[in-house]
């Protein structure tokens, strides 16, 4: 295949490719794509020289031959490096081909897998980062209400909830639907009550019951919800700890995005049930650059005030300035920033790295680092970029393709019922089309699915 020289012009509608075999680009486009790298210019180059028919023939062909979906498997890739180097070749951005040279359900799929317009709003180009940095001048201004989906029942009746969760645990068999409609239509300070209260009534533990009557998923869910949060958040720490392997994700999600006071009552909680500091399991647990990232965050003392023009300049310079190839350096200076910075301060920070780089310090990470490093730093500038759309997207994908991941769709249920789950359905369904509770609908079921329908609060 002949590649597009440098500066190469793109000059619109594409025509279709000579000598075109469906099969044979779908296999180029496989073996481009398998194994530790991706050949992404032979993948680009695929995608952009072939016609829009040709295009979904080669879709076709690639489901026969592979049994899988060619625009998932694409969606695997770092679109951020394919649209630069296109950018690059042809002056004009992926998005701007996709947009006038295809159509129907295709052009639909590819546009949402391109994931953005570098004429219009780039992240990565001259003439598009100032609009990019405008961009970031109206979201640093603009409040956006956070909302759960669970809220305080109104004519709360703890006596006659203990009573009636009894009834459904005792004798033969247990009244999951009781359950299920008692605890997630309370808010956890009302369930903290009908624990006392059944200790009183009954001289029984709740959780115990509870633990005792359900499995599974559905008990998961429900013992979770019973939970004051920092214990439960402390609690999913402590297992994401636990055994041969850490579940580098989880201690990553929560770290990266509690506040102040979240991670203060976390480290309370997590001394008084393991009876261990937070910091001396981290520092048992994990290592190197990684361990000292998770330890900075799990202070608690990440700086609360407002920007500083002039000192956001001054970090953003700060790494702007990291001589090339110098990975410890740009990691120590990230670190410094991202785990001590406001969110407000971070937004502005964010804004001046572009402005004096064309580039999204987003991109700068993925691009410069790796492992579980590069995966924390995304963390936190993504949960400061929107953190409804952060969590948005770990939901998404704790459901995409076959298996699901029900710990840790359970763990962002449970633990952004009552801050922020209502936006993040709103971010979900904008973004993958599907409301989140379609997606749950059709990635889980029984009694399980009725909880989690139950928590997520309505269709979108």
């Amino acid at each position: 295949m002949a590649k597009p020289a440098q500066g190469a012009k793109y000059r619109g509608s594409i025509h279709d490719f000579p000598d075109f075999d469906p099969s044979q680009d779908a296999e180029a486009l496989y073996t481009a794509m398998k194994g530790f790298g991706s050949d992404k210019e032979a993948i680009l180059e695929l995608i952009t020289s072939r016609s829009n028919r040709q295009r979904q023939e080669v879709c076709q062909s690639y489901k026969s031959l592979y049994g899988k979906d060619l625009i998932a498997d694409l969606n695997e890739l770092d679109m951020l490096d394919i649209r630069e180097i296109f950018r690059t070749k042809y002056e004009k951005s992926l998005y701007s081909m996709i947009k006038h040279d295809t159509s129907g359900e295709y052009k639909k799929a590819l546009l949402k897998l391109c994931g953005g317009d570098d004429d219009a709003a780039g992240q990565f180009f001259p003439e598009a980062a100032q609009v990019a940095y405008q961009m970031w001048e109206l979201s640093a201004v603009a409040r956006t209400e956070l909302k759960g989906t669970v809220r305080p029942a109104n004519d709360f009746n703890p006596d006659a909830d203990s009573k009636a969760l009894r009834k459904a645990m005792k004798g033969i068999g247990t009244d999951e639907d009781t359950i299920i409609d008692i605890i997630t239509h309370r808010s956890n300070a009302q369930r903290q009550q009908i624990r006392q209260n059944f200790k009183s009534h009954f001289g029984r533990d709740l959780m115990a019951d509870l633990k005792s009557e359900l499995s599974g998923d559905l008990a998961r869910l429900i013992l979770g919800l019973m939970m004051p949060p920092a214990h439960y958040d402390a609690k999913q720490l402590k297992k994401a700890m636990e055994g041969a392997g850490t579940d580098e994700k989880a201690l990553i999600e929560i770290l990266a995005t509690r506040t102040n006071a979240e991670i203060r009552a976390i480290n309370e909680a997590y001394k008084e049930d393991y009876h261990k500091s937070l910091e001396d399991a981290l520092s048992s647990d994990t290592s190197g650059h990684f361990r000292r990232i998770l330890i900075s965050l799990a202070t608690g003392n990440r700086e609360e005030g407002g920007e500083d023009r002039d000192r956001a300049r001054e970090d953003a310079q700060e790494v702007a300035d990291t001589p090339s190839g110098d990975k410890t350096s740009l990691e120590t200076r990230f670190m410094t920033i991202l785990c001590t910075r406001s969110y407000p301060h971070l937004r502005r920070v964010f804004q001046e790295f572009i402005k004096m780089t064309n580039y999204d310090v987003e991109h700068t990470i993925k691009k410069e680092m790796s492992g579980d490093v590069r995966d924390a730093f995304v963390a936190i500038v993504q949960s400061v970029k929107n953190k409804p759309l952060f969590f948005a997207d770990k939901l998404y994908k704790s459901m995409k393709g076959a298996g699901t991941d029900e710990k840790t769709l359970t763990r962002i249920m449970v633990s952004r019922s009552e801050i922020d789950l209502l936006n993040i359905r709103r971010e979900f369904v904008e973004k993958y089309d599907m409301s989140l509770h379609q997606a749950i609908e059709g990635d889980t079921s029984g009694d399980f699915l009725k909880a989690l329908l139950a928590v997520c609060g309505g269709e979108d």
